[in-house]
Protein backbone atom coordinates (compact mmCIF):
# COMPACT_ATOMS: atom_id res chain seq x y z
CA UNK A 1 0.00 0.00 0.00
CA UNK A 2 1.14 3.48 -0.39
CA UNK A 3 1.67 5.96 2.29
CA UNK A 4 -1.27 7.84 1.39
CA UNK A 5 -2.83 5.23 3.76
CA UNK A 6 -2.01 6.68 6.66
CA UNK A 7 -4.78 8.90 6.42
CA UNK A 8 -7.24 5.32 6.16
CA UNK A 9 -8.61 5.48 9.74
CA UNK A 10 -12.56 6.40 9.96
CA UNK A 11 -11.67 8.88 12.85
CA UNK A 12 -9.33 10.47 10.89
CA UNK A 13 -11.53 11.34 7.46
CA UNK A 14 -14.09 12.40 9.84
CA UNK A 15 -12.11 14.95 12.01
CA UNK A 16 -10.69 16.36 8.43
CA UNK A 17 -14.22 16.81 6.93
CA UNK A 18 -15.29 18.40 9.80
CA UNK A 19 -12.14 21.02 9.87
CA UNK A 20 -12.53 21.10 5.93
CA UNK A 21 -16.42 21.90 6.29
CA UNK A 22 -15.96 24.58 8.97
CA UNK A 23 -12.97 26.37 6.62
CA UNK A 24 -15.94 27.33 4.65
CA UNK A 25 -16.79 30.21 7.24
CA UNK A 26 -13.57 32.07 7.34
CA UNK A 27 -13.34 34.89 5.25
CA UNK A 28 -11.70 34.76 1.90
CA UNK A 29 -8.19 36.39 0.69
CA UNK A 30 -8.41 39.02 -1.41
CA UNK A 31 -4.98 38.81 -3.41
CA UNK A 32 -1.38 37.56 -3.14
CA UNK A 33 0.96 39.50 -1.10
CA UNK A 34 3.37 39.86 -3.83
CA UNK A 35 3.43 37.80 -7.13
CA UNK A 36 3.86 34.52 -6.84
CA UNK A 37 7.20 32.99 -8.41
CA UNK A 38 6.76 28.68 -9.78
CA UNK A 39 9.25 26.57 -8.24
CA UNK A 40 8.07 23.41 -9.10
CA UNK A 41 9.26 21.84 -12.21
CA UNK A 42 7.25 19.85 -14.29
CA UNK A 43 7.58 17.47 -17.79
CA UNK A 44 6.99 18.71 -20.79
CA UNK A 45 6.35 15.49 -22.77
CA UNK A 46 3.68 14.50 -19.71
CA UNK A 47 2.22 17.68 -20.19
CA UNK A 48 1.67 17.30 -23.86
CA UNK A 49 0.44 13.71 -23.01
CA UNK A 50 -2.44 15.31 -20.70
CA UNK A 51 -3.38 17.75 -22.82
CA UNK A 52 -3.79 15.03 -25.92
CA UNK A 53 -6.11 13.58 -23.16
CA UNK A 54 -4.31 10.92 -21.98
CA UNK A 55 -4.05 10.75 -18.25
CA UNK A 56 -1.53 8.78 -16.56
CA UNK A 57 -1.45 8.94 -13.17
CA UNK A 58 0.06 6.34 -10.69
CA UNK A 59 0.40 4.12 -13.25
CA UNK A 60 -2.90 4.14 -14.62
CA UNK A 61 -3.49 5.34 -17.91
CA UNK A 62 -7.20 7.22 -18.90
CA UNK A 63 -7.66 7.95 -22.56
CA UNK A 64 -10.37 10.87 -23.15
CA UNK A 65 -9.92 14.04 -24.73
CA UNK A 66 -13.16 15.20 -23.12
CA UNK A 67 -13.88 13.41 -20.01
CA UNK A 68 -13.12 15.81 -17.24
CA UNK A 69 -10.58 14.83 -14.66
CA UNK A 70 -12.70 14.65 -11.71
CA UNK A 71 -14.99 12.53 -13.68
CA UNK A 72 -13.06 9.49 -14.03
CA UNK A 73 -13.40 6.88 -11.07
CA UNK A 74 -10.04 6.16 -9.18
CA UNK A 75 -8.51 2.53 -9.62
CA UNK A 76 -7.28 2.99 -6.03
CA UNK A 77 -6.26 5.32 -3.34
CA UNK A 78 -2.36 6.12 -5.34
CA UNK A 79 -4.29 7.03 -8.70
CA UNK A 80 -6.56 9.66 -6.55
CA UNK A 81 -3.84 10.85 -3.97
CA UNK A 82 -2.18 12.26 -7.54
CA UNK A 83 -5.23 14.21 -8.71
CA UNK A 84 -5.94 15.56 -5.43
CA UNK A 85 -2.47 16.83 -4.96
CA UNK A 86 -2.68 18.99 -8.12
CA UNK A 87 1.20 17.84 -9.14
CA UNK A 88 -0.13 17.65 -13.10
CA UNK A 89 -0.39 21.39 -13.00
CA UNK A 90 3.71 21.11 -13.08
CA UNK A 91 3.06 19.37 -16.50
CA UNK A 92 0.78 21.30 -17.84
CA UNK A 93 2.51 24.69 -16.88
CA UNK A 94 5.63 23.01 -18.27
CA UNK A 95 4.22 23.37 -22.20
CA UNK A 96 2.67 26.41 -21.09
CA UNK A 97 0.18 27.06 -24.08
CA UNK A 98 -3.44 28.06 -24.38
CA UNK A 99 -4.66 24.52 -24.59
CA UNK A 100 -2.89 23.52 -21.80
CA UNK A 101 -3.67 26.70 -19.70
CA UNK A 102 -7.09 25.81 -20.81
CA UNK A 103 -7.02 22.44 -19.21
CA UNK A 104 -5.61 23.53 -16.27
CA UNK A 105 -8.12 26.03 -15.56
CA UNK A 106 -10.78 23.86 -16.18
CA UNK A 107 -9.37 20.74 -13.48
CA UNK A 108 -8.48 23.65 -10.87
CA UNK A 109 -12.36 25.11 -11.18
CA UNK A 110 -13.73 21.48 -11.35
CA UNK A 111 -12.13 20.36 -8.19
CA UNK A 112 -13.72 24.07 -6.15
CA UNK A 113 -17.34 22.95 -7.42
CA UNK A 114 -16.36 19.15 -6.98
CA UNK A 115 -14.46 19.38 -3.35
CA UNK A 116 -14.56 22.93 -2.45
CA UNK A 117 -17.16 22.12 0.18
CA UNK A 118 -15.45 20.31 2.44
CA UNK A 119 -15.63 16.58 0.80
CA UNK A 120 -13.60 14.58 -0.99
CA UNK A 121 -10.49 12.27 -0.12
CA UNK A 122 -8.08 15.51 -1.12
CA UNK A 123 -8.88 16.98 2.12
CA UNK A 124 -5.94 15.73 4.62
CA UNK A 125 -2.97 18.17 5.49
CA UNK A 126 -0.51 16.21 3.85
CA UNK A 127 -2.67 16.57 0.12
CA UNK A 128 -3.76 19.91 0.82
CA UNK A 129 -0.54 21.14 0.97
CA UNK A 130 0.84 20.06 -2.26
CA UNK A 131 -2.31 21.24 -3.76
CA UNK A 132 -1.83 24.55 -2.10
CA UNK A 133 1.52 24.68 -3.30
CA UNK A 134 1.05 23.88 -6.70
CA UNK A 135 -2.05 26.88 -6.84
CA UNK A 136 0.33 29.14 -5.33
CA UNK A 137 3.14 28.11 -8.07
CA UNK A 138 0.95 28.43 -10.94
CA UNK A 139 -1.21 31.54 -9.89
CA UNK A 140 -0.76 33.40 -12.88
CA UNK A 141 -0.74 31.02 -15.17
CA UNK A 142 -4.38 30.32 -13.77
CA UNK A 143 -5.82 33.33 -13.53
CA UNK A 144 -5.12 34.36 -16.80
CA UNK A 145 -7.85 35.37 -18.64
CA UNK A 146 -10.41 34.43 -15.77
CA UNK A 147 -13.15 37.09 -14.99
CA UNK A 148 -13.92 38.28 -11.21
CA UNK A 149 -16.15 35.70 -10.13
CA UNK A 150 -13.70 33.03 -11.10
CA UNK A 151 -10.80 35.07 -9.23
CA UNK A 152 -12.69 35.26 -6.38
CA UNK A 153 -14.23 31.72 -6.02
CA UNK A 154 -9.93 30.62 -6.18
CA UNK A 155 -8.68 32.89 -3.59
CA UNK A 156 -11.56 32.29 -1.36
CA UNK A 157 -10.60 28.12 -1.97
CA UNK A 158 -7.20 28.81 -1.36
CA UNK A 159 -7.94 30.17 1.80
CA UNK A 160 -10.32 27.90 2.81
CA UNK A 161 -7.59 25.30 2.55
CA UNK A 162 -4.99 27.27 4.09
CA UNK A 163 -7.46 27.43 6.86
CA UNK A 164 -7.38 23.79 6.82
CA UNK A 165 -3.96 23.29 7.33
CA UNK A 166 -3.18 25.52 10.29
CA UNK A 167 -5.79 23.46 12.34
CA UNK A 168 -4.93 20.08 10.32
CA UNK A 169 -1.10 19.66 10.04
CA UNK A 170 -0.66 18.11 12.96
CA UNK A 171 -2.66 15.35 12.04
CA UNK A 172 0.05 14.62 9.24
CA UNK A 173 2.55 11.38 9.87
CA UNK A 174 5.85 12.63 10.64
CA UNK A 175 7.94 12.80 7.58
CA UNK A 176 7.11 13.87 3.88
CA UNK A 177 3.52 14.33 4.75
CA UNK A 178 3.98 16.59 8.05
CA UNK A 179 6.76 18.35 5.67
CA UNK A 180 3.76 19.17 3.03
CA UNK A 181 1.73 20.18 4.94
CA UNK A 182 3.27 22.87 7.14
CA UNK A 183 5.36 23.85 3.62
CA UNK A 184 1.89 24.31 2.24
CA UNK A 185 0.91 26.75 5.05
CA UNK A 186 3.73 28.32 4.57
CA UNK A 187 3.30 29.22 1.25
CA UNK A 188 -0.29 30.38 1.43
CA UNK A 189 0.69 32.31 5.18
CA UNK A 190 3.39 34.17 3.18
CA UNK A 191 1.72 34.52 0.02
CA UNK A 192 -2.41 35.52 0.49
CA UNK A 193 -3.51 38.41 2.00
CA UNK A 194 -5.20 38.10 5.42
CA UNK A 195 -3.37 35.00 6.20
CA UNK A 196 0.16 35.74 7.35
CA UNK A 197 -0.57 35.09 11.22
CA UNK A 198 -1.00 31.65 10.20
CA UNK A 199 2.71 31.67 8.80
CA UNK A 200 4.23 31.80 12.24
CA UNK A 201 3.49 29.07 14.20
CA UNK A 202 3.90 26.40 10.92
CA UNK A 203 7.47 28.36 10.62
CA UNK A 204 8.40 27.04 14.31
CA UNK A 205 6.69 23.84 13.43
CA UNK A 206 8.81 23.15 10.73
CA UNK A 207 11.65 24.22 12.56
CA UNK A 208 11.16 21.30 15.21
CA UNK A 209 10.29 18.47 12.45
CA UNK A 210 13.62 19.80 11.01
CA UNK A 211 15.45 18.76 14.31
CA UNK A 212 13.64 15.86 14.97
CA UNK A 213 12.96 14.16 11.80
CA UNK A 214 16.46 14.67 9.59
CA UNK A 215 18.79 12.31 11.46
CA UNK A 216 22.18 13.62 12.55
CA UNK A 217 24.26 12.33 9.16
CA UNK A 218 20.79 14.02 7.16
CA UNK A 219 19.11 10.69 6.03
CA UNK A 220 15.24 9.99 6.85
CA UNK A 221 14.20 6.85 8.78
CA UNK A 222 12.73 5.32 5.74
CA UNK A 223 16.01 5.63 3.71
CA UNK A 224 14.29 6.37 0.56
CA UNK A 225 16.46 8.50 -1.15
CA UNK A 226 13.87 10.20 -3.41
CA UNK A 227 11.52 11.07 -0.41
CA UNK A 228 14.91 12.44 0.98
CA UNK A 229 15.07 14.78 -2.40
CA UNK A 230 11.12 15.59 -1.74
CA UNK A 231 11.69 16.52 1.43
CA UNK A 232 14.70 18.69 0.73
CA UNK A 233 12.66 20.39 -1.97
CA UNK A 234 9.92 21.46 0.58
CA UNK A 235 12.61 22.76 3.09
CA UNK A 236 14.30 24.76 -0.25
CA UNK A 237 11.34 26.28 -0.96
CA UNK A 238 9.75 26.86 2.24
CA UNK A 239 13.46 29.08 2.99
CA UNK A 240 13.14 30.34 -0.34
CA UNK A 241 9.32 31.56 0.76
CA UNK A 242 10.86 33.51 4.01
CA UNK A 243 13.41 35.28 2.17
CA UNK A 244 11.11 36.38 -0.56
CA UNK A 245 8.54 37.95 2.74
CA UNK A 246 11.73 38.87 4.50
CA UNK A 247 12.20 36.99 7.27
CA UNK A 248 15.08 34.76 8.97
CA UNK A 249 14.87 31.19 8.11
CA UNK A 250 15.11 29.27 12.12
CA UNK A 251 18.27 27.68 12.75
CA UNK A 252 17.30 24.46 12.53
CA UNK A 253 15.97 24.83 9.25
CA UNK A 254 19.08 25.97 7.59
CA UNK A 255 20.63 23.07 9.49
CA UNK A 256 18.66 20.45 8.26
CA UNK A 257 19.57 21.83 4.77
CA UNK A 258 22.76 21.56 5.93
CA UNK A 259 22.90 18.02 6.56
CA UNK A 260 20.73 16.73 3.99
CA UNK A 261 22.58 18.16 0.78
CA UNK A 262 26.05 16.37 1.30
CA UNK A 263 23.49 12.93 1.76
CA UNK A 264 21.54 13.85 -1.83
CA UNK A 265 25.05 14.11 -3.27
CA UNK A 266 26.84 10.75 -2.43
CA UNK A 267 23.78 9.05 -3.53
CA UNK A 268 23.40 10.80 -6.78
CA UNK A 269 24.53 8.16 -9.46
CA UNK A 270 27.06 9.66 -12.22
CA UNK A 271 24.27 10.38 -15.16
CA UNK A 272 22.42 12.64 -11.88
CA UNK A 273 19.59 10.05 -11.29
CA UNK A 274 19.08 9.04 -7.27
CA UNK A 275 20.03 5.48 -5.93
CA UNK A 276 16.74 3.31 -6.25
CA UNK A 277 16.84 1.90 -2.84
CA UNK A 278 13.49 1.27 -0.36
CA UNK A 279 10.81 2.43 -2.58
CA UNK A 280 12.39 5.41 -4.20
CA UNK A 281 12.98 5.55 -7.97
CA UNK A 282 15.53 7.96 -9.58
CA UNK A 283 13.90 11.68 -8.98
CA UNK A 284 12.15 13.56 -11.26
CA UNK A 285 14.18 15.35 -13.71
CA UNK A 286 16.14 18.04 -12.64
CA UNK A 287 14.96 18.62 -9.33
CA UNK A 288 18.02 17.28 -7.88
CA UNK A 289 19.78 19.99 -9.35
CA UNK A 290 17.51 22.96 -8.85
CA UNK A 291 16.95 22.25 -4.94
CA UNK A 292 20.83 21.82 -4.40
CA UNK A 293 21.78 25.35 -6.57
CA UNK A 294 18.34 26.76 -4.78
CA UNK A 295 19.28 25.67 -1.24
CA UNK A 296 23.07 26.98 -1.74
CA UNK A 297 24.81 24.38 0.58
CA UNK A 298 28.41 24.12 -0.59
CA UNK A 299 29.61 20.58 -2.05
CA UNK A 300 31.94 18.75 1.08
CA UNK A 301 32.98 15.53 1.36
CA UNK A 302 30.95 12.82 3.50
CA UNK A 303 32.46 10.87 5.79
CA UNK A 304 31.33 7.28 6.19
CA UNK A 305 27.69 6.30 4.99
CA UNK A 306 25.51 8.45 3.66
CA UNK A 307 22.22 7.48 5.36
CA UNK A 308 23.24 3.99 5.23
CA UNK A 309 24.52 3.76 1.47
CA UNK A 310 28.14 3.76 0.85
CA UNK A 311 29.62 5.35 -2.24
CA UNK A 312 32.11 4.20 -4.38
CA UNK A 313 33.18 6.69 -7.60
CA UNK A 314 35.81 6.94 -9.70
CA UNK A 315 35.71 9.13 -13.07
CA UNK A 316 32.60 8.72 -14.24
CA UNK A 317 31.57 5.16 -12.90
CA UNK A 318 29.72 5.47 -9.42
CA UNK A 319 28.50 2.32 -7.55
CA UNK A 320 26.35 2.76 -4.69
CA UNK A 321 25.38 0.06 -2.03
CA UNK A 322 23.08 -0.56 0.63
CA UNK A 323 25.33 -1.14 3.41
CA UNK A 324 23.38 -0.96 6.48
CA UNK A 325 20.29 -2.68 8.44
CA UNK A 326 16.90 -1.94 6.37
CA UNK A 327 14.41 0.82 8.46
CA UNK A 328 12.36 -1.07 10.89
CA UNK A 329 9.00 -0.44 12.78
CA UNK A 330 6.61 2.04 10.97
CA UNK A 331 9.76 3.03 8.72
CA UNK A 332 9.53 -0.35 6.85
CA UNK A 333 6.33 -0.61 5.50
CA UNK A 334 8.34 0.34 2.44
CA UNK A 335 11.53 -1.24 3.11
CA UNK A 336 12.84 -3.52 1.17
CA UNK A 337 15.41 -6.70 1.50
CA UNK A 338 18.28 -4.74 -0.40
CA UNK A 339 21.07 -4.97 2.33
CA UNK A 340 24.55 -5.18 0.57
CA UNK A 341 22.82 -4.79 -2.99
CA UNK A 342 24.43 -2.23 -4.90
CA UNK A 343 24.00 -0.11 -8.38
CA UNK A 344 26.58 0.96 -10.88
CA UNK A 345 26.18 3.78 -13.48
CA UNK A 346 28.65 4.84 -16.39
CA UNK A 347 28.49 8.31 -17.21
CA UNK A 348 24.19 8.80 -18.37
CA UNK A 349 24.39 5.09 -18.68
CA UNK A 350 22.72 3.11 -15.74
CA UNK A 351 24.07 -0.62 -15.88
CA UNK A 352 23.65 -2.52 -12.95
CA UNK A 353 20.65 -1.99 -11.14
CA UNK A 354 17.56 -3.20 -8.65
CA UNK A 355 14.08 -3.87 -10.22
CA UNK A 356 12.58 -0.75 -8.16
CA UNK A 357 9.47 -0.24 -6.25
CA UNK A 358 6.18 -2.37 -7.65
CA UNK A 359 4.09 -0.39 -5.70
CA UNK A 360 1.46 0.98 -9.05
CA UNK A 361 1.36 -2.38 -10.59
CA UNK A 362 -0.50 -3.87 -7.89
CA UNK A 363 -0.01 -6.03 -4.57
CA UNK A 364 2.17 -8.68 -5.83
CA UNK A 365 4.50 -6.44 -7.84
CA UNK A 366 5.21 -4.53 -4.74
CA UNK A 367 5.70 -7.78 -2.83
CA UNK A 368 8.12 -9.14 -5.35
CA UNK A 369 10.17 -5.62 -5.64
CA UNK A 370 10.90 -5.81 -1.65
CA UNK A 371 11.98 -9.04 -2.52
CA UNK A 372 15.96 -10.14 -1.82
CA UNK A 373 15.99 -11.67 -5.60
CA UNK A 374 14.97 -8.13 -7.31
CA UNK A 375 18.06 -6.71 -6.04
CA UNK A 376 21.60 -6.77 -7.33
CA UNK A 377 22.43 -9.28 -4.37
CA UNK A 378 23.28 -13.04 -3.21
CA UNK A 379 20.31 -14.73 -2.04
CA UNK A 380 19.95 -17.94 -0.53
CA UNK A 381 17.48 -20.79 -1.19
CA UNK A 382 15.17 -18.16 -3.16
CA UNK A 383 14.95 -16.12 0.27
CA UNK A 384 14.58 -12.83 1.29
CA UNK A 385 17.54 -11.78 3.45
CA UNK A 386 14.31 -9.85 5.81
CA UNK A 387 10.86 -11.49 6.19
CA UNK A 388 7.42 -9.75 5.57
CA UNK A 389 5.23 -9.22 8.27
CA UNK A 390 1.33 -10.43 7.84
CA UNK A 391 -0.60 -6.61 6.82
CA UNK A 392 -1.21 -4.32 9.80
CA UNK A 393 -5.30 -4.67 10.28
CA UNK A 394 -6.65 -1.55 8.52
CA UNK A 395 -4.46 -0.54 7.13
CA UNK A 396 -2.44 -2.92 4.48
CA UNK A 397 0.89 -1.78 5.81
CA UNK A 398 3.33 -4.71 5.61
CA UNK A 399 6.55 -4.28 7.68
CA UNK A 400 10.04 -5.94 7.41
CA UNK A 401 10.83 -8.78 10.17
CA UNK A 402 13.52 -11.02 11.08
CA UNK A 403 16.02 -8.57 9.11
CA UNK A 404 19.76 -8.45 9.34
CA UNK A 405 20.99 -6.89 12.98
CA UNK A 406 24.28 -6.67 12.12
CA UNK A 407 26.10 -4.49 8.73
CA UNK A 408 29.73 -4.03 9.65
CA UNK A 409 31.35 -2.57 6.97
CA UNK A 410 34.54 -0.99 5.64
CA UNK A 411 35.79 1.15 3.09
CA UNK A 412 39.31 1.75 1.92
CA UNK A 413 41.31 4.76 -0.44
CA UNK A 414 43.27 2.34 -2.31
CA UNK A 415 46.89 3.10 -4.34
CA UNK A 416 45.11 1.90 -7.27
CA UNK A 417 40.98 2.57 -6.60
CA UNK A 418 38.45 2.30 -3.75
CA UNK A 419 37.42 -0.82 -1.76
CA UNK A 420 33.98 -1.75 0.06
CA UNK A 421 33.68 -4.54 2.30
CA UNK A 422 30.42 -5.69 4.37
CA UNK A 423 28.41 -8.33 5.95
CA UNK A 424 25.55 -8.90 7.21
CA UNK A 425 23.70 -11.85 8.75
CA UNK A 426 20.36 -11.77 7.10
CA UNK A 427 20.05 -15.67 6.44
CA UNK A 428 22.15 -16.94 9.36
CA UNK A 429 18.80 -17.96 11.60
CA UNK A 430 17.89 -20.28 8.99
CA UNK A 431 20.85 -21.61 7.12
CA UNK A 432 23.91 -20.84 9.84
CA UNK A 433 25.44 -18.35 7.11
CA UNK A 434 26.44 -15.07 7.22
CA UNK A 435 26.80 -13.10 3.84
CA UNK A 436 29.62 -10.99 3.28
CA UNK A 437 30.55 -8.64 0.20
CA UNK A 438 33.64 -6.87 -0.84
CA UNK A 439 33.47 -4.53 -4.13
CA UNK A 440 36.95 -3.11 -5.68
CA UNK A 441 36.48 0.37 -7.81
CA UNK A 442 39.85 1.03 -10.14
CA UNK A 443 40.89 4.40 -10.15
CA UNK A 444 40.29 5.08 -13.67
CA UNK A 445 36.78 3.57 -12.97
CA UNK A 446 36.87 1.27 -15.91
CA UNK A 447 36.70 -2.28 -13.68
CA UNK A 448 34.91 -3.71 -10.47
CA UNK A 449 36.01 -6.62 -9.30
CA UNK A 450 33.77 -8.37 -6.30
CA UNK A 451 33.94 -10.95 -4.06
CA UNK A 452 30.88 -12.74 -2.82
CA UNK A 453 31.09 -15.16 -0.30
CA UNK A 454 28.60 -17.36 2.33
CA UNK A 455 30.79 -18.04 5.96
CA UNK A 456 29.86 -20.10 8.88
CA UNK A 457 31.62 -17.87 11.17
CA UNK A 458 31.28 -20.13 14.31
CA UNK A 459 30.17 -23.32 15.94
CA UNK A 460 27.21 -22.63 16.45
CA UNK A 461 26.61 -21.37 13.10
CA UNK A 462 28.11 -24.29 11.56
CA UNK A 463 25.86 -26.72 13.38
CA UNK A 464 22.84 -24.63 12.63
CA UNK A 465 24.72 -24.69 8.78
CA UNK A 466 25.03 -28.73 8.93
CA UNK A 467 21.06 -29.14 9.65
CA UNK A 468 20.32 -27.19 6.84
CA UNK A 469 22.61 -29.53 4.52
CA UNK A 470 20.93 -32.57 6.00
CA UNK A 471 17.44 -31.75 5.46
CA UNK A 472 18.56 -30.96 1.70
CA UNK A 473 19.71 -34.25 1.40
CA UNK A 474 23.60 -33.48 1.43
CA UNK A 475 23.43 -31.51 -2.18
CA UNK A 476 23.91 -28.51 -0.84
CA UNK A 477 22.52 -24.95 0.12
CA UNK A 478 21.37 -23.04 -2.64
CA UNK A 479 22.16 -19.78 -3.63
CA UNK A 480 22.01 -17.17 -6.92
CA UNK A 481 23.95 -13.92 -7.08
CA UNK A 482 21.67 -11.47 -9.22
CA UNK A 483 22.82 -8.81 -10.89
CA UNK A 484 20.17 -6.96 -12.41
CA UNK A 485 20.42 -4.74 -16.16
CA UNK A 486 18.68 -1.80 -16.91
CA UNK A 487 16.12 -2.06 -19.44
CA UNK A 488 18.50 -0.29 -22.46
CA UNK A 489 21.51 -2.46 -21.79
CA UNK A 490 21.56 -5.59 -24.40
CA UNK A 491 23.19 -8.28 -23.04
CA UNK A 492 24.35 -11.70 -24.58
CA UNK A 493 26.38 -14.35 -23.10
CA UNK A 494 30.06 -14.65 -25.25
CA UNK A 495 30.74 -17.91 -26.93
CA UNK A 496 31.25 -20.80 -24.41
CA UNK A 497 29.19 -19.06 -22.04
CA UNK A 498 31.92 -18.35 -19.93
CA UNK A 499 31.14 -14.18 -20.04
CA UNK A 500 28.46 -11.87 -20.78
CA UNK A 501 28.75 -8.67 -22.92
CA UNK A 502 26.94 -5.77 -22.53
CA UNK A 503 26.32 -2.89 -24.66
CA UNK A 504 25.08 0.24 -23.48
CA UNK A 505 23.26 3.17 -25.36
CA UNK A 506 26.29 5.64 -25.35
CA UNK A 507 28.34 2.46 -27.18
CA UNK A 508 30.58 1.16 -24.07
CA UNK A 509 31.23 -2.65 -24.04
CA UNK A 510 31.20 -3.59 -20.53
CA UNK A 511 32.34 -7.42 -19.89
CA UNK A 512 31.36 -9.76 -16.71
CA UNK A 513 33.11 -12.74 -16.09
CA UNK A 514 33.78 -14.77 -13.10
CA UNK A 515 35.81 -17.41 -11.41
CA UNK A 516 34.50 -20.59 -13.01
CA UNK A 517 33.00 -22.21 -9.57
CA UNK A 518 29.41 -21.41 -10.34
CA UNK A 519 26.67 -21.49 -13.57
CA UNK A 520 26.31 -18.58 -15.40
CA UNK A 521 23.29 -17.71 -16.85
CA UNK A 522 21.66 -14.68 -18.73
CA UNK A 523 17.56 -14.65 -17.56
CA UNK A 524 14.94 -12.26 -17.73
CA UNK A 525 14.46 -9.69 -15.43
CA UNK A 526 11.92 -6.50 -15.06
CA UNK A 527 12.73 -2.72 -14.44
CA UNK A 528 10.07 -1.08 -12.21
CA UNK A 529 9.11 2.46 -12.82
CA UNK A 530 6.20 4.81 -11.59
CA UNK A 531 5.60 6.37 -14.46
CA UNK A 532 5.16 3.32 -16.53
CA UNK A 533 1.91 1.78 -17.32
CA UNK A 534 3.57 -1.55 -16.92
CA UNK A 535 6.78 -2.92 -16.19
CA UNK A 536 9.84 -3.07 -18.43
CA UNK A 537 11.42 -6.22 -19.65
CA UNK A 538 15.04 -6.37 -19.01
CA UNK A 539 17.76 -8.77 -18.68
CA UNK A 540 19.58 -10.44 -15.17
CA UNK A 541 23.00 -12.00 -14.82
CA UNK A 542 22.38 -14.82 -12.32
CA UNK A 543 25.41 -16.79 -10.88
CA UNK A 544 24.13 -19.82 -9.01
CA UNK A 545 26.09 -23.11 -7.11
CA UNK A 546 25.08 -24.60 -4.34
CA UNK A 547 27.28 -24.27 -0.75
CA UNK A 548 28.79 -27.52 0.74
CA UNK A 549 31.50 -26.19 2.95
CA UNK A 550 31.42 -23.57 5.47
CA UNK A 551 33.01 -21.21 3.57
CA UNK A 552 31.65 -20.44 0.13
CA UNK A 553 33.32 -17.90 -2.07
CA UNK A 554 32.39 -16.19 -5.72
CA UNK A 555 34.61 -14.17 -7.62
CA UNK A 556 33.47 -11.93 -10.68
CA UNK A 557 34.31 -8.62 -12.53
CA UNK A 558 33.23 -5.92 -14.61
CA UNK A 559 35.03 -4.37 -17.16
CA UNK A 560 34.91 -1.87 -19.63
CA UNK A 561 35.94 -3.24 -23.02
CA UNK A 562 35.80 -0.83 -25.18
CA UNK A 563 34.21 2.93 -25.79
CA UNK A 564 33.17 3.55 -29.03
CA UNK A 565 32.70 7.43 -30.75
CA UNK A 566 29.36 7.81 -29.65
CA UNK A 567 30.67 6.94 -26.29
CA UNK A 568 33.25 9.79 -26.34
CA UNK A 569 30.76 12.30 -27.28
CA UNK A 570 29.04 10.88 -24.28
CA UNK A 571 31.92 11.51 -22.17
CA UNK A 572 32.15 15.05 -23.46
CA UNK A 573 28.51 15.73 -22.86
CA UNK A 574 29.10 14.67 -19.19
CA UNK A 575 31.67 16.78 -18.10
CA UNK A 576 29.75 19.76 -17.05
CA UNK A 577 27.29 16.96 -14.49
CA UNK A 578 31.10 16.50 -12.81
CA UNK A 579 30.59 16.22 -9.41
CA UNK A 580 31.68 16.89 -6.22
CA UNK A 581 32.61 14.32 -3.82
Amino acid sequence: MSRYDRMASRGTRLLNRYTAWKARKQPAATGFVSQPEPRTIGSFARGRQLVAGNLLLAGYLVESNTTGLWDVDAPDFAFEAERQGCTWLDDLAAVGDIKARHKAQHWVWGWIDEFGNGTGPGWSPDLTGRRVIRWINHALFLLSGQDKPASDAFYRSLSQQTWFLSQRWKGASPGLPRFEALTGLIYAGLALKGCEELADPAVRALAQDCETQINADGGLPTRNPEELLDVFTLLTWAAAALHEAGRSVPREHHAALDRIAPTLRALRHSDGGLARFHGGGRGQEGWLDHALAASHVPARAIDGLAMGFARLSARRTSVIVDATVPPVSKASYNAHASTLAFELTSGRRPLIVNCGAGENFGLEWRRAGRATPSHSALCVEGHSSARLAQPQKGTGHEFLIESPTEVPIERDDLDDGYRFQGAHDGYARDFGVTVARALELSVDGRMVSGEDMLLALDGAAKKRFDKALDSGGLQGIGYDLRFHLHPDVDAALDLGGAAVSMALKSGEIWVFRHDGQCDLKLETSVYLEKTRLKPRQSLQIVLSGRAIQYATQIRWTLSKAQETAVAVRDLARDEPMAYEE
